[in-house]
């Protein structure tokens, strides 16, 4: 028998938190590549980048959420597409991660008639060509072959149908081939370009508990 865990307490699990390991001294940073780490962490810049402190409000619905907007400065030629917390100014413990402009997730699939055509089906998935993926594993899921983890992909107009997609690793480009049948989850994100020094936004952040 498995049981399942009730929002009240998955609030109190997060709540808890803030004086744990999980969620003390939070502080935001933006990175421009996944999974997001110090090599990747925007830098530079008039006014510099720099992390900024955050304070998280009280959980609700099994999920915490920061309680105020952050702004950033960017530098020009920087293209932001993760935003992550650490528990430090300055390096520090990574603690948690989202893709920039991130949307929910979304169960897909592919199957033995699917990777022949290369396509991955996800019903009323909602994307358009040229929009950025992320690519999720599930609890006892596998990806399909050809799909890799922390990776930026493209939607394509090939094949591109209510409930089907394919994807390029290249904006426009030629379609992945998929060679085993697979699954989990996939997500949209929009990154965000600077052509100039600029000031990104971050209105929403949200951890929550599975289960």
């Amino acid at each position: 028998m498995t049981a399942v865990i009730t929002d009240a307490c998955k609030n109190a699990m997060l709540d808890s938190a803030v004086a744990g390991a999980l969620l003390t001294t939070p502080h935001m940073s933006l990175h421009t590549g996944f999974p997001p780490g110090g090599g990747n962490e925007v830098a530079g810049g008039s006014p510099a980048y720099a992390r900024q402190p955050f304070t998280w409000a009280s959980a609700g619905s099994g999920a915490k959420a920061i309680a105020a907007t952050e702004l950033f400065d960017v530098p020009a030629g920087t293209t932001v597409k993760a935003i992550a917390h650490y528990d430090a100014l300055t390096v520090g413990t990574q603690k948690t991660w989202s893709p920039a402009g991130a949307s929910a997730r979304r169960a897909f699939s592919v199957d033995a008639a699917g990777f022949a055509a290369d396509d991955i089906f996800s019903p009323a998935h909602g994307l358009a060509a040229g929009n950025s993926v992320l690519f999720w594993p599930t609890v006892g899921a596998v990806l399909p072959t050809g799909i890799a983890e922390d990776t930026e992909y493209f939607v394509i107009a090939a094949g591109l149908t209510t409930d089907a997609f394919r994807v390029s690793t290249t904006l426009g480009g030629s379609t992945i081939n998929i060679t085993a049948i697979g699954d989990g989850d996939v997500q949209k994100f929009t990154p965000e370009v600077f052509a100039g020094q600029g000031t990104y936004q971050v209105s929403t952040y949200v951890v929550s508990l599975p289960g």
